[in-house]
């Protein structure tokens, strides 16, 4: 196994409703699960390859609840990058060189059997974390815009976070709105003005960093 490690940012935006359920052991919103995601690698390495400054966007969707299976996957890595860290990405994101069940990467893609082809597209990612507000933005395969929360009666903002001490993919994350638009080949209809999350990612091939 190969020693990596990856510090950055994530923008996620799945269908279900504010604080996704499967966050507190709950079925899915709707039934089913569709997500994109945004990673921002601030530093990381795989081996001796380094992989900081790069991003990568992932989009997920599966018929039931993730831990039913039975989904699909495509990664879409920036095409700034090297073939050496395109590599390096591409084994990381994907669940290899990875404790079993350490990171969600492992456990999303045990949970998708079908994996379609990884492109190399430019990934244009903005985010202001303190704001809760961002964009993930991949020519011809989708575009998601975050939002903080707004309360309905006074139309302020309203920050809410989870926070998961176990948690396999973050500790702390601030929970917003996203909304999808996907033109390639995942369409993700339910994901308009749904849960979104912005977290920290300190991570490695056994999980979380907490000291990070």
């Amino acid at each position: 196994m190969i020693s990596w490690e990856i510090h950055g940012f994530e923008l996620a935006n799945c269908n279900c409703d504010s604080g996704c359920p499967c966050q507190f052991m709950s079925p899915p919103t709707k039934g089913y699960c569709e997500a994109a995601v945004g990673l921002v690698i601030e530093r990381g390495f795989h081996g001796d390859t380094d992989l900081s400054g790069l991003r990568v966007a992932q989009m997920y969707k599966w018929p039931g609840a993730v831990h039913e299976g039975d989904g699909t996957m495509q990664t879409i890595i920036d095409d700034s990058a090297g073939p050496a860290q395109r590599a390096a990405i591409e084994r990381i994101v994907t669940g290899q060189d990875t404790d079993d069940m350490a990171t969600f990467w492992w456990v999303f893609a045990a949970m998708s059997p079908t994996r379609l082809p990884t492109i190399f597209r430019p990934v244009t990612i903005e985010l202001d974390f303190e704001a809760r507000t961002g964009t993930v933005k991949v020519p011809g395969v989708f575009d998601s815009v975050f939002a903080p929360l707004v309360n309905p009666v006074s139309g302020a903002e309203h920050r809410a976070r989870i926070n998961l001490p176990h948690g396999f993919e973050y500790r702390i994350a601030e929970v917003a709105k996203g909304t999808t638009r996907a033109v390639g080949a995942l369409e993700l209809p339910g994901n308009q003005d749904s849960h979104a999350h912005f977290c920290e990612l300190h991570m490695c091939n056994s999980g979380v960093l907490d000291a990070a």
